[in-house]
């Protein structure tokens, strides 16, 4: 089951203990793909189809569809194992209001609207993933879920409005500062769902690091260049060339400087290929502000 995760597809492979290059992207790599030079080769002249409008992204869905009818990518993520397990240890989604971070191509959404979220508001940076979010809630008929293009910290810093719960799966590892999103988050949410990699030195090696504070936390960050897998339109990481991930002892604990101090731990994949992940429950206290 976990080679099938929506993560696969866009970290360089580290199945063991190994250093990462520090290349970085230039920016005439990092282009978008052209489109055809005559702008008659993007009609569709045929019987309007759901999978015509699947087949705008043909060969960069990660994604396989509920409808086996439909052909995109290989991976579970309208089935997916976590979401089962965060619904589980809520209690449900029934009648909650969810604020989802990277939705990809709404797998995770799709699901959040089966198990009743009341609305679910989903901000995806990626602009080719958001469009294809926007056929997956067209095909699907997702009637209370609301996709915004952007980028969510910029949201957050902002943001006045209060959610029940986060989803914040396969996204804190593809952050520069991390805990400055864990921050934003325990001031607008009660529940942070999180999956994530970590870094752990007995599995991977990264060649720099930095010791670092926010709002009172200390804490190291480490740091990794995307390299090749920053190139291809499919491509579904952070925004910059490079990321920062923490240890996992470090996300715990600034879950619970930051006043998400119930946690429950989940689903541990030490032996990740792409890294040691796992599944954590943060939440506010009860009668806490």
């Amino acid at each position: 089951m976990f080679n099938r995760l929506r993560d696969f597809m866009d970290r360089p492979s580290a199945p063991e203990k190994q250093d990462v290059q520090d290349e970085q992207p230039s920016p005439t790599q990092m282009h978008k793909p052209a489109l055809s030079a005559n702008i008659l080769d993007q009609y569709i002249m045929s019987v309007p189809l759901p999978q015509n409008a699947i087949d705008i992204f043909e060969g960069e869905w990660a994604s396989e569809l509920p409808d086996p009818s439909l052909l995109a990518g290989s991976i579970t993520l309208f089935d997916d194992y976590r979401i089962k397990w965060f619904a589980e240890h809520l209690g449900g989604f029934q009648n909650k209001t969810v604020l989802e971070l990277g939705p990809l191509e709404a797998g995770h959404t799709y699901m959040l609207e089966r198990l009743g979220a009341a609305s679910i508001l989903s901000i995806e940076a990626n602009t080719r993933a958001f469009l294809k979010c926007l056929i997956v809630k067209e095909i699907f008929g997702l009637g209370r879920a609301r996709f915004l293009c952007g980028d969510f910290v910029e949201y957050l810093q902002s943001n006045q409005q209060q959610f029940d719960i986060c989803l914040d799966s396969g996204v804190l590892y593809h952050m520069t500062n991390p805990i400055e999103l864990i921050a934003l988050l325990s001031k607008t949410v009660n529940h942070v769902c999180l999956w994530t990699h970590y870094y752990d030195s007995d599995m991977i090696q990264f060649q720099s690091s930095q010791k670092t504070e926010h709002d009172g936390f200390a804490h190291t960050l480490y740091y990794r260049a995307y390299g090749d897998g920053g190139h291809s339109a499919g491509f579904c990481g952070g925004g910059r060339s490079y990321c920062h991930w923490m240890t996992r002892d470090d996300i715990i604990n600034g879950f619970k400087h930051f006043g998400l101090t119930e946690i429950t731990i989940g689903i541990e994949e030490p032996q990740h290929p792409n890294g040691p992940a796992f599944t954590l429950l943060a939440s506010r206290p009860s009668g806490a502000d």
